[in-house]
């Protein structure tokens, strides 16, 4: 993969579209690099050797515009940008796909760390591993008290009836990947749907909001909220859930899949609730609902993966483990609406 052909991004077009629309914005020639690590869109380093930049796109082939709408990224993050949450300056959308082949936005370049695994933590020691992942909680408390409408984003999705779409969507999921028995997820999912919390007041709901799709700087504060793309109008509580998901132990030797919460100093999930719910006011008396159903989303994703490498559609290593991690999901997400959690 070469700098100045980087797979997706033509950077002589890029260069032509940005001087035409932010005169005196490039100096230099342009350079790239793929960000590796992403899921779904593509995300670039770009630079003119004294400026850096981050070019988002979607995935390369046939997509979903709904699935990786570069409008709606863009959107959401020059919404917060004049906000307490912190998102990296938006620069220029482009929506005209002869530039580059496909919609893309421009953003600056945050420095920082996503830190994936407890291993990668560990370094930190426990004192600031525990601060980084409160920074966690308290980032999000901010990105939740944001006012939607206050900041243009009263349209951006449909508040109500939130959940039950969502289990709806997810069920569905299930049904498309379905290939072998699973036992509990049937049960997970009706249990899931008879106990439907009613919903607070909505907010800018991030989708996807764990220590991974943030970047940490220096002095153990988040620099930036990255990965909008499952962003939403929707129930605050669902990032909780997810969050506190991320936060529990999964106890897989070797797994492909893995959280945070083994390094050392790591706050455990019931702090993690207790400090979302003394920083935000809100009733988390639910919690193990969220927390449930972000199992059940997990083990459905999962499930996905592995029925996809089993018809050979999946390239690289670990795909071989994931469908063994799906039981356990799956168990996990009935315990915790046993009653696993307490705010």
């Amino acid at each position: 993969m070469s700098a100045d052909h980087p797979p997706g991004l033509d950077l002589d077009q890029l260069r032509g579209h940005l001087d035409r629309e932010r005169p005196g914005l490039v100096g230099g020639p342009l350079t790239a690099r793929l960000i590796e690590g992403g899921r779904s869109n593509l995300t670039y380093a770009v630079t003119d050797g004294t400026t850096r930049w981050v070019v988002r796109r979607p995935p390369l082939g046939h997509v979903l515009a709904t699935a990786h709408d570069m409008r709606r990224e863009h959107r959401v993050i020059a919404a917060l940008h004049p906000t307490d949450v912190p998102v990296p300056a938006p620069v220029l959308l482009c929506e005209d796909e002869a530039v580059i082949g496909a919609p893309f936005y421009v953003m600056e370049y945050v420095d920082g760390i996503p830190y994936r695994t407890a291993e990668e933590l560990a370094p930190l020691g426990p004192e600031r591993t525990r601060d980084a992942v409160l920074g966690l909680v308290d980032t999000l408390v901010d990105l939740h008290a944001v006012d939607p409408a206050a900041v243009g984003l009263g349209d951006f999705g449909r508040p109500e009836g939130f959940l039950d779409r969502q289990l709806r969507r997810w069920g569905k999921q299930l049904d498309a990947s379905r290939n072998r028995d699973l036992a509990g997820v049937d049960e997970l999912h009706a249990a899931l749907g008879r106990s439907l919390p009613a919903s607070p007041a909505p907010a800018v709901v991030h989708g996807d909001y764990r220590l991974d799709n943030v970047l940490i700087g220096d002095d153990d504060r988040i620099r930036a909220i990255l990965d909008w793309e499952m962003s939403t109008l929707g129930d605050p509580l669902t990032d909780l859930g997810l969050l506190v998901m991320y936060s529990a132990r999964l106890d897989v030797p070797d797994s492909p899949v893995s959280t945070t919460a083994g390094a050392p100093g790591h706050p455990d999930p019931a702090e993690l609730i207790e400090r979302y719910a003394a920083r935000s006011g809100r009733d988390v008396s639910a919690v193990s609902w969220y927390t449930a159903f972000a199992w059940f989303k997990l083990a459905v994703i999962l499930e996905g993966i592995h029925y996809r490498y089993t018809l050979g559609q999946t390239v690289g290593a670990g795909f071989d483990r994931i469908g063994e991690l799906v039981p356990v999901f799956i168990e996990h997400g009935l315990a915790t609406l046993d009653g696993g959690l307490r705010p």
